[in-house]
């Protein structure tokens, strides 16, 4: 009697499983499916990139006053390095 319960314990199991492996396999198939479909049927529209001209390129660097308290911090920060 122990065995037929295991056996049967077992057999719920697999086929409980295998249903729910099944019912995931199905529904990531449906998924990729679905947006395929809606990726064909309404594309998304191509947007053009504008390119600034070169001279708006470069003002994204910093200027004097700020470089310069960036290289006072740096030499703060490594003078304070090396008296530790």
């Amino acid at each position: 009697m122990q065995s037929t319960l295991i056996n049967q314990a077992l057999e719920l199991l697999v086929f409980g499983m295998g249903t729910v492996y099944v019912f995931l396999i199905l529904l990531v198939i449906a998924i990729n499916l679905m947006s395929r479909l809606i990726a064909t049927l309404f594309p998304e529209p191509a947007i053009p990139e504008e390119h600034p001209p070169f001279a708006e390129h470069n003002n994204n660097l910093p200027n004097q006053q700020t470089l310069a308290a960036i290289q006072a911090a740096i030499h703060q920060h490594r003078t304070k390095q090396s008296r530790d």
